[in-house]
């Protein structure tokens, strides 16, 4: 009966979320932009986000070379069985600063992936624990092999929650 009595309560409990995205498209003139030019549209509004950033609620919120910012609220719609944002969050924020901020070294013509992420987490984040801001820096920037690395903190008191290095393979863009 008790479990009975535990899965009312929980029921009683749930909450709904919901979101939108844009259709994800590239420029056809994607082969002309350098990586930066191709973020500021992103930022500028002529380049939709990607759909992973509505899913996760994060953003883009400023570029230079070789610097990328993204920022998230985090909430309980990320909380794993432990009851604290999921460390995929985490990740996830540090993947998109780290390759982005390779990506505003990257001519017209060259893509990236990501080939290796580096985690290291810190300290749990909660539903009010505030604005989580991802500050990325490009290290190197090859022909072939890009490198970058990542701090994210709380936008509020700049307190650390998780830090990360990126590797990631340079190559000819595909546009199709």
């Amino acid at each position: 009966m008790a479990h009975l009595s535990l899965k009312i309560r929980l029921m009683t409990m749930t909450r709904t979320r919901t979101h939108s995205w844009t259709q994800p498209t590239l420029p056809k003139d994607l082969a002309q932009l350098s990586g930066l030019e191709f973020l500021q549209a992103m930022l500028d509004g002529e380049i939709p986000p990607p759909a992973i950033a509505g899913t996760l609620g994060f953003t883009l919120v400023s570029v230079a070379p070789g610097e990328a910012v993204f920022e998230g609220e985090p909430g309980e719609h990320l909380y794993n069985p432990m009851g604290t944002v999921h460390g995929g969050y985490f990740a996830t924020l540090l993947d998109s600063a780290l390759g982005c901020a390779v990506m505003t070294r990257l001519p017209a013509g060259v893509g990236y992936t990501t080939t290796q992420l580096n985690v290291h987490m810190l300290r749990p984040a909660f539903a009010h624990t505030g604005r989580l801001r991802c500050e990325a820096t490009a290290v190197h920037v090859g022909r072939q092999v890009a490198t970058a690395e990542a701090r994210l903190i709380c936008a509020e008191n700049g307190k650390l929650y998780a830090h990360g290095t990126t590797t990631c393979a340079v190559f000819p863009a595909v546009v199709g």
